[in-house]
């Protein structure tokens, strides 16, 4: 009777070996997550507060950060409006040719960051298949911030869309309907029906893509190119500081990249949490 009122610290199954379920992923979450990122820490704090300040606050590395996260940030935004349209579509409509989309998404999870780097590249160039018909217009997407958001949204846009596509394929269409017989427009019954069920989903998809995008490298040192104080990413920066043996430099960018990055995350991990319990997805 005493054992019944215990907390209960893992759900009844029938497969045993919890423990060393249990063991194993705290040895492989360790050995490839907690202690790279452990050596990481302890690197930066060797460095001493001031040179660490020094380093970090440096106004080529701010610049790198800031272009980082923001084209980051931007790239995730555009594909989970985008990604979203394109799930819904794939989901409620069949058309000629739906596999072959569908498929299509998939794309640059099997291509090489680099192969895609150079073919962004030799589209969106002002010589270009496409860039050639907007360098008279006065837009330039190679070698600028603009490139690396396109080359940010061509590499993260799977995760908003494999992420939200299953749970719209679990809504039936019939609450659409019902939700129409009520009295509701279509306006009403996406914000009001569809959205707050999909709304976690969403947000995950989100926070998948805009890490992706932060730790890219392969296909936007191609389309950026790579001007300090314009179009620098962290990542190469780290890279041209690990060139110069500045160990220091590097591992304070590094370090500056994993403190935003799991602010960022924490936030959006805090927002869906709130998300699933305003709109009844559990706790």
């Amino acid at each position: 009777m005493a054992s019944s009122a215990l907390p209960r610290f893992r759900a009844p199954s029938v497969i045993p070996g919890f423990g060393l379920a249990l063991g194993f992923t705290l040895a492989y979450l360790g050995l490839l997550v907690l202690i790279p990122l452990s050596a990481l820490v302890i690197r930066s704090s060797s460095l001493g507060w001031d040179e660490f300040v020094r380093l970090a606050l440096d106004p080529r590395v701010l610049g790198a950060l800031r272009l980082s996260f923001g084209a980051s940030f931007v790239a995730a935004a555009i594909n989970a409006v985008f990604g979203l349209l394109i799930a819904w579509v794939l989901v409620r409509y069949d058309f000629p040719g739906r596999r072959l989309v569908d498929a299509v998404i998939d794309l640059p999870f099997a291509l090489p960051t680099a192969v895609a780097g150079i073919a962004l590249t030799a589209l969106y160039a002002p010589n270009g298949w496409v860039g050639q018909y907007l360098a008279p217009l006065g837009i330039k997407v190679a070698y600028t911030p603009l490139g690396i958001v396109v080359a940010l949204v061509f590499v993260s846009l799977p995760f908003v869309v494999r992420t939200v596509q299953p749970v719209l394929e679990e809504i039936d269409a019939e609450v659409e309907q019902a939700a129409a017989t009520l009295g509701a427009n279509r306006f009403q019954t996406v914000t009001r029906v569809v959205l707050p069920s999909i709304m976690p989903a969403l947000l995950t998809g989100f926070a998948l893509a805009l890490a992706r995008s932060v730790g890219e490298y392969g296909s936007v040192i191609f389309i950026a190119g790579n001007i300090p104080y314009v179009s620098e990413i962290a990542p190469l920066l780290i890279v041209i500081r690990l060139e110069e043996f500045n160990y220091g430099g590097a591992t304070a960018v590094a370090a500056m990249m994993l403190v935003i990055s799991f602010l960022m995350l924490l936030a959006i991990n805090l927002i869906q949490a709130w998300s699933r319990r305003r709109y009844g997805h559990g706790a």
